[in-house]
């Protein structure tokens, strides 16, 4: 045998060998398939938000940065400037050929995303979602941690409303984007709830409105509704961008009840999903009385838990699976690979000082 042909043998096996080990590089980095952690590095996990400027997603964020350094990962946050159905598809490819090892996104559409998402999960990138699901096309990702179930929190909503209200009358909703799945899933949710007759003088004006996660957007289709509703009474707005832009609205008008120009009425009641840190100063003057959430910071936490726990297979995200996570306790694993972050909270003015996020 020459020399020549020894050399050639060698590298042969040499190939095989690597094939072998089933790892493969893209850009100068490897990536790893399901129930494998990189070798010799650290789990590598990019959370992508609906969009930027976002104090609800802020908070999510701060959770994952807690809890990263805990599980020894690497983290980082990338989002797209709007919430359009198709922002974050960019995105999601920018961080394949990145060679990231977990993609977690909240989904700005439950379909737009999954041709992307596929050809992640083929380079052996694992997706889960955070805060907004991929409803009617989970296949797509491998486990989600949700907001508490979508009835508890329609029904929460008309309950806050409705204690307001004693004598109801007509509301309107505005929401985020029409092709948010958790958003849907909410006003979907409190439409079925409206049957109860425990709502029967909560009369809801259609078509919901959108402010697509955008305070100035928000701000006008508000201004719309009380332009076009002179006898509305209430609005619910379960979005963290919606709210805050939709209580300025009602401080300058002064039709929050107890306003200036609150009126015969009584004024327009606004509640719906927010965060303190944007709600606290409407909530102190009484333009808001309550509001809702569960803690996006928790949320953050269990994602980014649960990242490594998946990756490593140390976790199957099966019905029933019960996950102790440290510092938050026990939650449980529901259809679909769904996982709740927590409980709802309501916030007024005796407990909205003790919350910084």
């Amino acid at each position: 045998m020459t020399k020549l042909l020894r050399i050639g043998m060698a590298a042969l096996v040499g190939v095989v060998v690597f094939g072998a080990l089933g790892c493969s590089q893209k850009g100068g980095e490897t990536t790893t398939g399901p129930g494998e952690k990189p070798a010799g590095g650290k789990l590598r996990i990019v959370f992508i938000p609906k969009n930027s400027g976002s104090a609800y997603f802020d908070d999510v964020v701060a959770g994952f940065e807690e809890e990263a350094p805990k599980i020894g990962a690497d983290f980082s946050s990338v989002a797209p400037a709007t919430a359009e159905a198709t922002s974050q598809i960019s995105t999601i490819k920018e961080q394949v050929q990145k060679g990231i090892d977990v993609i977690v996104i909240s989904a700005n559409s439950p379909d737009a995303l999954n041709g992307a998402l596929d050809d992640a999960k083929a380079k052996g990138v694992l997706v889960m979602t955070v805060d907004a699901d991929l409803v009617n096309n989970e296949a797509h990702r491998v486990a989600g941690v949700m907001s508490p179930d979508a009835a508890e929190v329609g029904r929460g909503q008309l309950d806050v409303l409705a204690s307001q209200l004693p004598n109801g009358g007509d509301f309107a909703i505005l929401s985020a984007t029409s092709d948010a799945p958790n958003q849907n899933a909410w006003i979907a949710a409190m439409q079925a709830a409206l049957k109860d007759p425990k709502y029967a003088n909560l009369h809801l004006i259609l078509p919901v409105v959108y402010g697509d996660d955008q305070a100035e957007k928000s701000t006008t289709e508000a201004e719309g509704l009380f332009a076009k509703y002179p006898n509305l009474r209430g609005i619910i707005s379960p979005t963290a961008a919606g709210l805050p832009a939709v209580a300025q609205v009602l401080e300058t008008k002064g039709s929050y009840p107890g306003g200036p120009s609150a009126g015969t009425a009584g004024g327009v009641v606004l509640t719906g999903l927010g965060v303190p840190s944007s709600m606290k100063k409407f909530v102190e003057k009484g333009v808001v009385a309550k509001f809702q959430l569960w803690s996006p910071h928790d949320m953050g936490v269990l994602a980014c838990y649960l990242a490594d726990a998946l990756k490593s297979g140390k976790v199957k995200p099966d019905e029933g699976v019960e996950v102790d996570v440290p510092g938050l306790g026990k939650r449980k694993f529901g259809p679909k690979g769904v996982i709740a972050a927590g409980p709802m909270v309501t916030f007024d003015k005796s407990n909205i000082g003790k919350y910084s996020f």
